[in-house]
Protein backbone atom coordinates (compact mmCIF):
# COMPACT_ATOMS: atom_id res chain seq x y z
CA UNK A 1 0.00 0.00 0.00
CA UNK A 2 1.72 3.69 -0.96
CA UNK A 3 0.67 7.01 -1.78
CA UNK A 4 1.59 8.26 2.10
CA UNK A 5 1.39 12.05 2.40
CA UNK A 6 3.53 14.18 4.10
CA UNK A 7 1.14 14.78 7.03
CA UNK A 8 1.17 11.04 7.61
CA UNK A 9 4.87 10.50 7.69
CA UNK A 10 5.15 13.59 10.19
CA UNK A 11 1.89 11.75 12.12
CA UNK A 12 3.78 8.61 12.15
CA UNK A 13 7.13 10.03 12.87
CA UNK A 14 5.98 12.05 15.74
CA UNK A 15 4.18 9.48 17.19
CA UNK A 16 7.19 7.25 17.30
CA UNK A 17 9.93 9.68 18.50
CA UNK A 18 7.11 10.92 21.23
CA UNK A 19 7.76 7.44 22.99
CA UNK A 20 11.65 7.09 22.42
CA UNK A 21 10.96 10.61 24.24
CA UNK A 22 9.20 9.00 26.88
CA UNK A 23 11.74 6.31 27.34
CA UNK A 24 14.46 8.88 27.61
CA UNK A 25 12.77 10.57 30.29
CA UNK A 26 12.25 7.38 32.36
CA UNK A 27 16.14 7.37 31.79
CA UNK A 28 16.77 10.66 33.02
CA UNK A 29 15.05 9.80 36.70
CA UNK A 30 16.72 7.05 36.57
CA UNK A 31 20.02 8.99 36.29
CA UNK A 32 19.34 10.96 39.44
CA UNK A 33 18.96 8.39 41.52
CA UNK A 34 21.64 5.66 40.75
CA UNK A 35 24.77 6.09 42.28
CA UNK A 36 28.17 6.68 40.62
CA UNK A 37 29.65 2.58 41.54
CA UNK A 38 29.39 0.02 38.48
CA UNK A 39 27.24 -2.38 40.55
CA UNK A 40 24.50 -0.08 40.86
CA UNK A 41 24.79 1.10 37.05
CA UNK A 42 24.96 -2.83 35.82
CA UNK A 43 22.79 -4.27 38.82
CA UNK A 44 20.85 -1.62 40.62
CA UNK A 45 22.47 -2.84 43.54
CA UNK A 46 20.41 -6.14 43.41
CA UNK A 47 16.83 -4.36 44.79
CA UNK A 48 14.99 -5.48 41.87
CA UNK A 49 11.43 -6.97 42.51
CA UNK A 50 8.99 -9.57 40.63
CA UNK A 51 6.91 -7.22 38.02
CA UNK A 52 10.25 -5.60 36.80
CA UNK A 53 12.29 -8.64 37.27
CA UNK A 54 9.70 -10.33 35.05
CA UNK A 55 9.21 -7.66 32.42
CA UNK A 56 12.61 -6.45 31.60
CA UNK A 57 13.75 -9.88 30.88
CA UNK A 58 10.24 -9.99 29.43
CA UNK A 59 11.10 -6.94 27.76
CA UNK A 60 15.25 -7.41 26.64
CA UNK A 61 14.63 -10.73 25.34
CA UNK A 62 11.10 -10.18 23.13
CA UNK A 63 12.10 -7.38 20.12
CA UNK A 64 12.52 -7.29 16.77
CA UNK A 65 12.99 -11.06 16.47
CA UNK A 66 9.44 -11.29 17.79
CA UNK A 67 7.59 -8.30 16.27
CA UNK A 68 9.15 -8.45 12.61
CA UNK A 69 11.06 -12.12 12.47
CA UNK A 70 8.35 -13.72 13.92
CA UNK A 71 5.50 -12.87 11.58
CA UNK A 72 8.04 -13.32 8.38
CA UNK A 73 8.92 -16.73 9.16
CA UNK A 74 5.00 -17.32 10.03
CA UNK A 75 3.21 -15.82 6.71
CA UNK A 76 6.25 -17.56 4.66
CA UNK A 77 6.23 -21.36 6.67
CA UNK A 78 3.07 -21.33 8.55
CA UNK A 79 2.50 -20.65 12.44
CA UNK A 80 4.02 -23.38 14.06
CA UNK A 81 6.85 -21.33 15.64
CA UNK A 82 4.61 -20.62 18.20
CA UNK A 83 5.56 -24.10 19.22
CA UNK A 84 8.87 -23.53 19.26
CA UNK A 85 9.01 -19.88 21.35
CA UNK A 86 5.21 -19.90 23.10
CA UNK A 87 5.70 -23.34 24.08
CA UNK A 88 8.48 -25.14 24.20
CA UNK A 89 11.22 -22.35 25.15
CA UNK A 90 8.60 -20.67 27.33
CA UNK A 91 9.00 -23.97 29.51
CA UNK A 92 12.31 -24.76 29.27
CA UNK A 93 13.86 -21.37 29.88
CA UNK A 94 11.69 -21.34 32.89
CA UNK A 95 12.73 -24.41 34.25
CA UNK A 96 16.40 -23.04 33.57
CA UNK A 97 15.99 -20.37 34.84
CA UNK A 98 15.66 -21.61 38.00
CA UNK A 99 18.73 -24.09 37.39
CA UNK A 100 21.11 -21.63 36.33
CA UNK A 101 19.62 -18.41 37.76
CA UNK A 102 18.71 -19.37 41.33
CA UNK A 103 22.76 -20.38 41.93
CA UNK A 104 24.14 -17.69 39.77
CA UNK A 105 22.22 -15.60 41.76
CA UNK A 106 23.44 -17.27 45.61
CA UNK A 107 26.82 -17.25 44.33
CA UNK A 108 26.78 -13.21 42.65
CA UNK A 109 24.65 -11.89 46.26
CA UNK A 110 27.74 -14.02 48.60
CA UNK A 111 30.59 -12.80 46.22
CA UNK A 112 29.65 -9.71 44.47
CA UNK A 113 29.77 -11.06 41.21
CA UNK A 114 28.71 -8.81 38.39
CA UNK A 115 29.45 -11.17 35.41
CA UNK A 116 29.12 -14.65 34.52
CA UNK A 117 32.88 -14.37 33.56
CA UNK A 118 33.90 -12.74 37.16
CA UNK A 119 32.02 -15.80 38.50
CA UNK A 120 33.69 -18.56 36.74
CA UNK A 121 36.96 -16.66 36.74
CA UNK A 122 37.45 -17.09 40.72
CA UNK A 123 35.83 -20.13 40.75
CA UNK A 124 38.32 -21.80 38.23
CA UNK A 125 41.25 -19.27 39.22
CA UNK A 126 41.62 -18.44 35.05
CA UNK A 127 41.98 -14.97 33.64
CA UNK A 128 41.94 -16.97 30.43
CA UNK A 129 38.75 -18.72 31.00
CA UNK A 130 37.14 -14.91 32.11
CA UNK A 131 38.67 -13.44 28.84
CA UNK A 132 36.91 -16.07 26.75
CA UNK A 133 33.82 -16.19 27.99
CA UNK A 134 33.68 -12.70 27.94
CA UNK A 135 35.30 -12.40 24.25
CA UNK A 136 32.61 -15.01 22.88
CA UNK A 137 29.32 -12.80 24.49
CA UNK A 138 30.44 -10.04 23.17
CA UNK A 139 30.84 -11.43 19.46
CA UNK A 140 27.56 -12.48 19.38
CA UNK A 141 25.89 -9.77 21.09
CA UNK A 142 26.89 -7.53 18.63
CA UNK A 143 25.01 -9.33 15.94
CA UNK A 144 21.73 -8.79 17.94
CA UNK A 145 22.36 -5.41 18.37
CA UNK A 146 22.46 -5.33 14.61
CA UNK A 147 19.22 -7.28 14.68
CA UNK A 148 17.75 -4.60 16.59
CA UNK A 149 19.40 -1.97 14.90
CA UNK A 150 18.14 -3.71 11.18
CA UNK A 151 14.89 -4.25 12.84
CA UNK A 152 14.11 -0.60 13.40
CA UNK A 153 15.66 0.57 9.81
CA UNK A 154 13.14 -1.68 8.07
CA UNK A 155 10.17 -1.39 9.84
CA UNK A 156 10.48 2.78 9.86
CA UNK A 157 11.00 2.14 6.25
CA UNK A 158 7.83 -0.15 5.49
CA UNK A 159 5.71 1.45 7.49
CA UNK A 160 6.13 4.92 5.56
CA UNK A 161 6.56 3.60 2.43
CA UNK A 162 10.42 3.85 2.08
CA UNK A 163 10.04 7.82 2.78
CA UNK A 164 12.06 7.77 6.00
CA UNK A 165 15.52 5.49 4.59
CA UNK A 166 15.95 2.30 6.34
CA UNK A 167 19.91 4.07 7.70
CA UNK A 168 17.46 7.09 9.47
CA UNK A 169 15.33 4.48 11.31
CA UNK A 170 18.31 2.30 12.63
CA UNK A 171 20.48 5.37 12.82
CA UNK A 172 17.14 7.13 15.21
CA UNK A 173 17.17 4.17 17.39
CA UNK A 174 21.06 3.75 17.70
CA UNK A 175 20.79 7.72 19.13
CA UNK A 176 18.32 7.28 21.44
CA UNK A 177 19.68 4.12 22.80
CA UNK A 178 23.27 5.43 23.43
CA UNK A 179 21.99 8.85 25.21
CA UNK A 180 19.64 6.59 27.54
CA UNK A 181 21.76 3.71 28.72
CA UNK A 182 25.10 6.07 29.47
CA UNK A 183 22.77 8.03 31.18
CA UNK A 184 20.08 5.25 32.98
CA UNK A 185 22.06 2.31 33.98
CA UNK A 186 20.62 -0.78 34.56
CA UNK A 187 17.80 0.77 37.15
CA UNK A 188 16.34 2.85 34.25
CA UNK A 189 16.73 0.27 31.85
CA UNK A 190 14.20 -2.36 34.04
CA UNK A 191 12.10 0.96 34.66
CA UNK A 192 11.43 1.63 30.79
CA UNK A 193 11.59 -1.87 30.04
CA UNK A 194 8.12 -2.50 32.50
CA UNK A 195 6.75 0.23 30.75
CA UNK A 196 7.60 -1.18 27.53
CA UNK A 197 6.94 -4.99 28.11
CA UNK A 198 2.93 -3.46 28.79
CA UNK A 199 3.00 -1.75 25.61
CA UNK A 200 4.10 -4.51 23.87
CA UNK A 201 1.59 -6.76 25.06
CA UNK A 202 -0.93 -4.38 24.88
CA UNK A 203 -0.69 -3.29 21.64
CA UNK A 204 0.20 -6.85 19.45
CA UNK A 205 -3.31 -7.43 21.27
CA UNK A 206 -5.60 -4.32 19.78
CA UNK A 207 -3.74 -5.13 16.57
CA UNK A 208 -4.93 -8.11 16.66
CA UNK A 209 -8.72 -7.42 17.23
CA UNK A 210 -8.38 -4.51 15.05
CA UNK A 211 -7.25 -7.17 11.99
CA UNK A 212 -10.27 -9.17 12.72
CA UNK A 213 -12.85 -7.07 13.00
CA UNK A 214 -11.92 -4.96 9.76
CA UNK A 215 -10.75 -8.10 7.64
CA UNK A 216 -14.48 -9.72 8.61
CA UNK A 217 -13.63 -12.32 11.75
CA UNK A 218 -11.23 -14.88 12.95
CA UNK A 219 -13.86 -17.32 11.05
CA UNK A 220 -13.26 -15.21 7.31
CA UNK A 221 -9.30 -14.59 8.54
CA UNK A 222 -9.15 -18.83 8.46
CA UNK A 223 -10.61 -19.64 5.52
CA UNK A 224 -9.02 -17.28 3.23
CA UNK A 225 -5.58 -18.80 4.81
CA UNK A 226 -7.02 -22.30 3.90
CA UNK A 227 -7.59 -21.41 0.32
CA UNK A 228 -4.48 -20.34 -0.35
CA UNK A 229 -1.89 -21.69 2.14
CA UNK A 230 -4.14 -25.29 3.65
CA UNK A 231 -0.51 -26.81 4.94
CA UNK A 232 -0.43 -23.57 7.53
CA UNK A 233 -3.51 -25.11 9.31
CA UNK A 234 -2.36 -28.57 9.75
CA UNK A 235 0.97 -29.74 11.90
CA UNK A 236 4.01 -30.48 10.48
CA UNK A 237 5.18 -30.95 7.31
CA UNK A 238 7.79 -28.72 4.94
CA UNK A 239 9.84 -26.33 7.54
CA UNK A 240 8.73 -27.52 10.77
CA UNK A 241 10.12 -31.31 10.95
CA UNK A 242 10.69 -32.76 14.55
CA UNK A 243 14.34 -32.47 14.05
CA UNK A 244 14.19 -28.96 12.93
CA UNK A 245 11.52 -28.28 15.67
CA UNK A 246 13.29 -29.30 18.61
CA UNK A 247 17.04 -28.22 17.45
CA UNK A 248 15.69 -24.83 17.07
CA UNK A 249 13.27 -25.09 21.23
CA UNK A 250 16.54 -26.59 22.46
CA UNK A 251 18.90 -24.06 21.17
CA UNK A 252 16.94 -20.90 21.65
CA UNK A 253 15.77 -21.79 25.14
CA UNK A 254 19.72 -22.64 26.46
CA UNK A 255 21.03 -19.88 24.29
CA UNK A 256 18.47 -17.25 26.44
CA UNK A 257 20.25 -18.57 29.92
CA UNK A 258 23.62 -17.01 28.48
CA UNK A 259 22.40 -14.19 26.89
CA UNK A 260 24.75 -10.98 28.61
CA UNK A 261 21.45 -9.24 28.94
CA UNK A 262 19.16 -12.08 30.19
CA UNK A 263 22.05 -13.59 32.24
CA UNK A 264 22.67 -10.99 34.09
CA UNK A 265 19.45 -10.74 35.72
CA UNK A 266 20.18 -13.68 37.52
CA UNK A 267 21.98 -11.50 39.56
CA UNK A 268 19.47 -8.61 40.32
CA UNK A 269 16.46 -9.86 41.83
CA UNK A 270 16.16 -8.72 45.46
CA UNK A 271 14.97 -12.14 47.25
CA UNK A 272 14.33 -15.66 46.24
CA UNK A 273 10.82 -15.28 46.02
CA UNK A 274 11.11 -12.26 43.35
CA UNK A 275 13.14 -15.32 41.28
CA UNK A 276 10.74 -17.82 41.75
CA UNK A 277 7.91 -15.81 40.84
CA UNK A 278 9.40 -14.35 37.94
CA UNK A 279 10.28 -17.78 36.26
CA UNK A 280 6.53 -19.24 37.20
CA UNK A 281 4.77 -16.01 35.33
CA UNK A 282 7.43 -16.55 31.95
CA UNK A 283 5.51 -19.02 29.90
CA UNK A 284 2.27 -17.33 30.25
CA UNK A 285 3.66 -13.78 29.09
CA UNK A 286 5.81 -15.45 26.66
CA UNK A 287 2.64 -17.05 24.80
CA UNK A 288 0.35 -14.17 25.52
CA UNK A 289 3.01 -12.09 23.11
CA UNK A 290 3.99 -15.20 20.43
CA UNK A 291 0.15 -15.98 19.68
CA UNK A 292 -1.17 -12.80 18.18
CA UNK A 293 1.97 -11.79 16.42
CA UNK A 294 2.53 -15.01 15.05
CA UNK A 295 -0.93 -15.66 13.71
CA UNK A 296 -1.26 -11.96 12.19
CA UNK A 297 1.88 -13.09 10.37
CA UNK A 298 0.27 -15.59 9.05
CA UNK A 299 -3.07 -14.44 8.45
CA UNK A 300 -0.99 -11.74 6.38
CA UNK A 301 -0.59 -14.40 3.38
CA UNK A 302 -4.43 -15.49 3.54
CA UNK A 303 -5.42 -11.98 2.58
CA UNK A 304 -2.35 -11.64 0.23
CA UNK A 305 -0.44 -9.33 2.18
CA UNK A 306 3.04 -8.54 0.13
CA UNK A 307 5.60 -7.89 2.25
CA UNK A 308 7.36 -4.20 2.46
CA UNK A 309 11.01 -4.19 0.58
CA UNK A 310 12.37 -4.57 3.38
CA UNK A 311 10.53 -8.41 4.03
CA UNK A 312 8.73 -7.39 6.52
CA UNK A 313 4.74 -7.96 6.37
CA UNK A 314 3.32 -7.00 9.84
CA UNK A 315 3.73 -3.26 9.29
CA UNK A 316 1.79 -3.93 5.05
CA UNK A 317 -0.48 -6.07 6.92
CA UNK A 318 -1.09 -2.73 9.61
CA UNK A 319 -1.15 -0.41 6.73
CA UNK A 320 -4.04 -2.61 5.06
CA UNK A 321 -6.26 -2.76 7.63
CA UNK A 322 -5.72 -0.38 10.44
CA UNK A 323 -5.73 3.96 10.42
CA UNK A 324 -2.12 5.66 9.70
CA UNK A 325 -2.01 6.34 13.41
CA UNK A 326 -2.72 2.80 15.15
CA UNK A 327 -0.01 1.71 12.29
CA UNK A 328 2.43 3.91 13.81
CA UNK A 329 1.65 2.97 17.21
CA UNK A 330 2.04 -0.43 17.22
CA UNK A 331 5.26 0.02 15.12
CA UNK A 332 6.42 2.94 18.18
CA UNK A 333 5.87 -0.47 20.24
CA UNK A 334 7.54 -2.57 18.29
CA UNK A 335 10.46 0.11 18.76
CA UNK A 336 10.53 0.34 22.06
CA UNK A 337 10.71 -3.48 22.45
CA UNK A 338 13.83 -3.18 19.94
CA UNK A 339 15.55 -0.36 22.18
CA UNK A 340 14.49 -2.33 25.52
CA UNK A 341 16.84 -5.08 24.11
CA UNK A 342 19.27 -3.09 22.67
CA UNK A 343 19.76 -0.67 26.06
CA UNK A 344 19.94 -3.84 28.05
CA UNK A 345 22.54 -5.71 25.32
CA UNK A 346 24.85 -2.14 24.97
CA UNK A 347 25.03 -2.16 29.06
CA UNK A 348 25.77 -5.55 29.63
CA UNK A 349 28.45 -5.54 26.74
CA UNK A 350 29.64 -2.89 28.35
CA UNK A 351 29.67 -4.58 31.70
CA UNK A 352 31.94 -7.53 30.40
CA UNK A 353 34.13 -4.94 28.59
CA UNK A 354 34.93 -3.26 31.32
CA UNK A 355 34.99 -6.27 34.36
CA UNK A 356 36.54 -9.17 31.97
CA UNK A 357 38.57 -7.57 29.86
CA UNK A 358 39.66 -3.72 30.55
CA UNK A 359 39.97 -4.97 34.40
CA UNK A 360 41.89 -8.11 34.52
CA UNK A 361 44.16 -7.65 31.40
CA UNK A 362 44.77 -3.55 31.25
CA UNK A 363 44.29 -1.96 34.45
CA UNK A 364 43.84 -4.29 37.15
CA UNK A 365 43.33 -1.28 40.38
CA UNK A 366 40.54 0.17 37.98
CA UNK A 367 38.73 2.71 40.66
CA UNK A 368 35.44 2.95 40.84
CA UNK A 369 34.79 5.80 39.27
CA UNK A 370 36.92 5.91 36.20
CA UNK A 371 35.37 2.08 35.56
CA UNK A 372 32.06 3.57 35.60
CA UNK A 373 32.97 6.44 33.41
CA UNK A 374 35.03 3.88 30.74
CA UNK A 375 31.31 1.56 31.18
CA UNK A 376 29.65 4.73 29.76
CA UNK A 377 32.16 5.40 26.83
CA UNK A 378 32.03 1.82 25.50
CA UNK A 379 28.50 1.94 25.33
CA UNK A 380 28.97 4.21 22.71
CA UNK A 381 31.73 2.66 20.65
CA UNK A 382 29.99 -0.82 20.78
CA UNK A 383 26.40 1.03 19.55
CA UNK A 384 28.37 2.85 16.84
CA UNK A 385 30.53 -0.40 15.36
CA UNK A 386 27.17 -2.50 15.48
CA UNK A 387 24.90 0.36 13.39
CA UNK A 388 27.94 0.11 10.97
CA UNK A 389 27.23 -3.24 10.56
CA UNK A 390 23.88 -3.36 10.33
CA UNK A 391 23.80 -0.65 7.32
CA UNK A 392 25.72 -3.04 5.45
CA UNK A 393 24.50 -6.69 6.26
CA UNK A 394 22.13 -8.16 4.30
CA UNK A 395 20.81 -10.82 6.78
CA UNK A 396 17.51 -11.59 7.37
CA UNK A 397 16.67 -10.93 10.96
CA UNK A 398 15.55 -14.82 11.56
CA UNK A 399 19.60 -15.53 10.14
CA UNK A 400 20.55 -12.66 12.82
CA UNK A 401 18.64 -13.77 15.83
CA UNK A 402 18.67 -17.65 15.50
CA UNK A 403 22.63 -17.38 14.41
CA UNK A 404 23.41 -15.39 18.31
CA UNK A 405 20.93 -17.78 19.88
CA UNK A 406 22.85 -20.91 19.08
CA UNK A 407 25.96 -19.09 19.01
CA UNK A 408 25.24 -18.37 23.17
CA UNK A 409 23.85 -21.76 23.78
CA UNK A 410 27.24 -23.35 22.96
CA UNK A 411 28.39 -21.89 26.65
CA UNK A 412 25.38 -23.11 28.57
CA UNK A 413 25.78 -26.80 29.43
CA UNK A 414 29.87 -25.96 30.71
CA UNK A 415 28.66 -23.50 32.95
CA UNK A 416 25.82 -25.79 34.37
CA UNK A 417 28.41 -28.39 34.90
CA UNK A 418 30.67 -25.71 36.43
CA UNK A 419 27.62 -24.86 38.80
CA UNK A 420 26.85 -28.05 40.29
CA UNK A 421 29.83 -30.39 39.71
CA UNK A 422 32.63 -29.76 42.31
CA UNK A 423 35.34 -32.15 39.70
CA UNK A 424 34.99 -29.33 36.93
CA UNK A 425 38.29 -27.73 36.23
CA UNK A 426 39.69 -24.64 34.52
CA UNK A 427 40.78 -27.15 31.41
CA UNK A 428 37.90 -28.69 31.02
CA UNK A 429 35.68 -25.42 30.83
CA UNK A 430 38.50 -24.09 28.16
CA UNK A 431 38.43 -27.59 26.26
CA UNK A 432 34.73 -27.78 26.72
CA UNK A 433 33.82 -23.98 26.00
CA UNK A 434 36.18 -23.16 22.94
CA UNK A 435 36.33 -26.39 20.82
CA UNK A 436 31.86 -26.21 20.86
CA UNK A 437 32.02 -22.61 19.85
CA UNK A 438 34.69 -23.54 17.08
CA UNK A 439 32.39 -26.36 15.74
CA UNK A 440 29.63 -24.13 15.69
CA UNK A 441 31.48 -21.46 14.10
CA UNK A 442 33.12 -23.64 11.68
CA UNK A 443 29.18 -25.24 10.75
CA UNK A 444 28.02 -21.42 10.47
CA UNK A 445 30.33 -19.79 8.32
CA UNK A 446 31.94 -22.30 6.60
CA UNK A 447 31.45 -25.46 4.13
CA UNK A 448 33.86 -27.62 6.23
CA UNK A 449 31.23 -28.60 8.70
CA UNK A 450 27.83 -29.82 7.77
CA UNK A 451 24.72 -27.35 8.79
CA UNK A 452 22.74 -30.18 9.58
CA UNK A 453 22.86 -34.16 10.32
CA UNK A 454 20.04 -36.13 9.49
CA UNK A 455 17.70 -32.95 9.88
CA UNK A 456 19.18 -31.84 13.41
CA UNK A 457 21.09 -29.01 13.83
CA UNK A 458 24.92 -28.44 13.86
CA UNK A 459 23.93 -25.66 16.98
CA UNK A 460 22.36 -28.94 18.74
CA UNK A 461 25.28 -31.18 18.35
CA UNK A 462 27.90 -28.24 19.17
CA UNK A 463 26.19 -27.61 22.25
CA UNK A 464 26.63 -32.16 23.22
CA UNK A 465 29.90 -31.84 21.84
CA UNK A 466 31.07 -29.20 24.07
CA UNK A 467 29.19 -31.31 27.56
CA UNK A 468 31.36 -34.27 26.68
CA UNK A 469 34.60 -32.16 26.20
CA UNK A 470 34.17 -30.25 29.56
CA UNK A 471 33.52 -33.54 31.19
CA UNK A 472 35.83 -35.50 29.62
CA UNK A 473 39.27 -33.53 30.20
CA UNK A 474 37.26 -32.58 33.59
CA UNK A 475 37.98 -35.89 34.64
CA UNK A 476 41.94 -36.43 33.12
CA UNK A 477 42.96 -32.61 34.33
CA UNK A 478 43.81 -31.63 37.91
CA UNK A 479 42.24 -28.53 39.63
CA UNK A 480 44.57 -25.55 39.36
CA UNK A 481 46.60 -24.40 43.22
CA UNK A 482 44.43 -21.32 43.20
CA UNK A 483 40.89 -22.95 42.45
CA UNK A 484 38.28 -22.87 44.88
CA UNK A 485 36.00 -25.97 44.22
CA UNK A 486 33.31 -25.01 47.13
CA UNK A 487 32.93 -21.30 45.68
CA UNK A 488 30.17 -22.40 44.89
CA UNK A 489 28.27 -24.84 47.75
CA UNK A 490 26.29 -24.47 50.81
CA UNK A 491 25.15 -21.20 49.86
CA UNK A 492 21.50 -20.72 51.17
CA UNK A 493 18.83 -18.24 50.36
CA UNK A 494 17.55 -15.73 53.41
Amino acid sequence: MGGFTMADVALQLGIITGYLVLALGIGLLAYRLTERSAEDYYLASRTIGTVVLLFTTFATLLSAFTFFGGPNLASSAGPEWILVMGAMDGVIFAILWYVVGYKQWLVGRTQGYVTIGEMLGDRFDSRALRGLVAAISLFWLLEYVMLQQVGAGRALSGLTDGTIPYWAGATLLTVFMIVYVVLAGMRGVAWTDTLQGVVMLVLVWLAFAWIVVSAGGPGELTAALAETNPEFLSLGGGLYSPQYMISMAVAIAFGVAMFPQINQRFFVARSKRVLKRSLALWPLLVVLLFVPAFILGSWATGLGIEATENGNILPALLNAYTPTWFAALVIAGAMAAMMSSSDSMLLSGSSYLTRDLYRPFVEPDVSERREDFIARLTVVAFALIALALSLVTDLTLIELGATAFKGYAQLTLPVIVALYWRSTTAAGMLAGVSVSQAFYLLATFTDWVPATYWGWQAGLLGMGIGLVVTVGVSLVTPQRAGADATLYEGLNAD
